[in-house]
């Protein structure tokens, strides 16, 4: 028999994150407070973060410790298998080696409770008695609840509207974790009804519902904010998969020549790539690939400048490539990937040429999501089907050129909480969507003037 399931013991499990700041050709430029233009302090995000996440924010130091409360946590889920795609292979007749690391074995289904349990510690440790976050999709949502649940934290999740009446089992799941779930735009925030004051019927955005939750954290005394994706800290949690995936492919001999990972806000790009951009930096030959919605195209149509994380302006401004924060993308289904900025770390190698970027329409990601359901058997998230589509690509390419290439890709999450989308796909519902260059303008055109 051929191998199939590359597994490791849980005591292999990575005992640091890395922190890709102590290699990066340039560091980004540092966030900036709206009120003085001037770089923000530890006390500027004391009022919405525990110190422990500030001091991992601005760390250069290139590994951290976990704490072994959140290694005893991830051993729950942890290691996640790497798989070889044969099957997969085998129906596309390519001389490529594909490799997938799946993240839809943790408790939430997808890659965010490597973030959400530490955030949560570190919370906990500090006398935080509730967390407010945002969620597009549900898969961060329900990974905070998740989290919560383990520390006994109090979870509060403002959802992005689109999704939250596209996806009621992501709010079930929310739920039954023990968290409170409002649709966003909701009435529950000072910034949630003043949009909705100007449009009844918002369809909500990942800016809009982080403007929320960070409201309600800033107005609470015993309440902080939690971000799954964006931040430098949320990147760092993210590496257990690229530290882990580079163990498997020692133990088979082999080594990705492209790695590729679908990019909303960038943790789950930077997951699987940081550990091997490292070895890129000092002189391996690997691209990396980050995939993104042709209805959402933060890198390749964006703007790299400094902008608002959200969209009511009450975050630090963040040197990014943005579509302007209120940028509002259709309801795609690809919940996860509906954000107007982007990492600045994700960004800042994008900018230096260390990874590239291309953006998909959703039919074909769907197509290729099929593709890989029928010959690996796994319902992917229809985020991970976007590095699907590009794996496929790079695969069919390899038998053009006659090449053997190692391809390895982020399935980031399974898709059984999100069939309505498959249903909509196969009765024909669904639409392409590419974000006209003119509206892209126009929102950038209101971008601050830093």
């Amino acid at each position: 028999m051929q191998e199939t399931k590359i597994i490791l013991s849980e005591k292999e499990i990575p005992m640091q994150w890395y922190n890709i700041m102590a290699d990066m050709p340039n560091l980004p430029q540092p966030p900036l407070n709206p009120a003085t233009k001037k770089p923000v302090t530890p006390e500027d995000l004391s009022a919405i973060f525990p110190m422990s996440l500030i001091e991992q924010e601005v760390s250069s130091q290139r590994w951290i410790d976990i704490p072994s409360e959140v290694l005893d946590i991830y051993t729950l889920w942890r290691p996640s298998p790497l798989y070889r795609a044969r099957r997969l292979e085998a129906a596309l007749k390519t001389p490529a080696r594909i490799y997938y690391k799946y993240e839809g074995v943790s408790p939430a289904g997808s890659h965010k409770p490597n973030t959400a349990i530490p955030q949560a510690y570190y919370n906990k440790k500090a006398g935080i008695r509730r967390v407010a976050t945002e969620t597009g999709a549900g898969q961060w949502g329900s990974s905070m609840a998740l989290a919560g649940s383990v520390f006994g934290l109090e979870v509060t999740v403002y959802m992005v509207r689109v999704s939250y009446n596209q996806k009621p089992y992501r709010r079930i799941a929310m739920e039954t974790w023990g968290a409170t779930v409002y649709p966003s735009p909701s009435t529950v925030t000072e910034s949630g009804r003043k949009i909705l004051q100007k449009d009844p019927d918002n369809n909500g955005s990942l800016g809009i519902a982080i403007s929320e939750a960070v409201e309600d954290a800033a107005t609470h005394n015993d309440t902080n904010y939690a971000l799954g994706s964006v931040l430098n800290h949320v990147m760092l949690h993210q590496t257990v998969i690229g530290l882990e995936a580079k163990k498997q492919f020692a133990v088979v001999n082999d080594y990705p020549d492209i790695v590729i990972a679908c990019s909303g806000g960038g943790s789950n790009l930077a997951g699987i790539s940081f550990p091997f951009i490292y070895d890129k930096i000092h002189g391996r030959d690997t691209r990396v690939i980050a995939v993104e919605p042709a209805s959402c195209p933060t890198l390749t149509k964006g703007e790299f400048r400094y902008d608002f994380g959200d969209t009511a302006g009450l975050t630090p401004f963040l040197m990014m490539y943005t579509l302007g924060h209120d940028f509002m993308p259709p309801g795609i289904h690809a919940g996860g990937l509906r954000y107007h900025g982007q990492s600045p770390l994700v960004s800042q190698l994008y900018k230096d040429g260390v990874i590239e970027a291309r953006a998909y329409k959703q039919l074909s990601c769907f197509e290729a999501a099929i593709t890989f359901s029928k010959t690996e058997g796994i319902i992917p998230a229809p985020e991970s089907s976007h590095a699907i589509k590009a794996a496929i690509d790079e695969a069919l390419l390899c038998r053009e050129e006659g090449k053997e290439k190692c391809i390895l890709f982020n399935l980031s999450g399974h898709g059984y909480l999100d069939l309505t989308a498959y249903d909509d796909y196969l009765s024909g519902k669904l639409i392409d969507y590419e974000y006209p260059k003119e509206t892209i303008k126009e929102s950038l055109a209101r971008l601050p003037m830093i």
